[in-house]
């Protein structure tokens, strides 16, 4: 999912990927982030030692990890702002994998609100996918462009 990037020209993208779960009236999702990025803006928002491989305080970290998904990532549902649970993260090869879905009855129309690292990077991209009913859809959203509205 992630490619590397020759030296003279970097790379800033994360992705993120949603999936309606009608049969649990889930909307599961997930975000990577490239772990170096990602720990260079968790630390512009804690004055806590920020390691998302080895933490010393894994609660803690997990806590600073919502909330930078929760203030950065909004969704909503149907004119409703989607409520966050938050299942955790993990390493996934050079990014870090954010999980959490939102609970909700089927809709029709999904607006969302990305901005997962753009206070790092003019050149921030951030990749979207959604499927709902076995339909995907793909977006490209580049700072400071962060807003996605569909209708399924």
């Amino acid at each position: 999912m992630f490619w590397v990037a020759p030296a003279n020209h970097p790379v800033y993208v994360t992705v993120t990927e949603l999936e309606y779960n009608a049969s649990e009236n889930l909307l599961e999702g997930s975000c990577r982030l490239f772990t170096n990025d990602f720990e260079v803006a968790l630390r512009k928002t804690s004055k806590l030692k920020i390691d998302l491989l080895h933490p010393a305080e894994k609660k803690e970290m997990e806590k600073l990890v919502f909330q930078y998904l929760e203030s950065r990532l909004q969704i909503n549902l149907d004119g409703k702002k989607g409520s966050f649970s938050f299942l955790g993260y993990e390493q996934a090869e050079d990014a870090i994998a954010v999980y959490f879905q939102i609970g909700t009855p089927a809709f029709h129309r999904l607006n969302m609100k990305n901005r997962l690292l753009y206070e790092l990077y003019p050149a921030q991209m951030s990749l979207v996918h959604i499927t709902v009913n076995g339909n995907r859809q793909s977006h490209r959203l580049i700072n400071p462009e962060d807003n996605l509205t569909l209708s399924f």
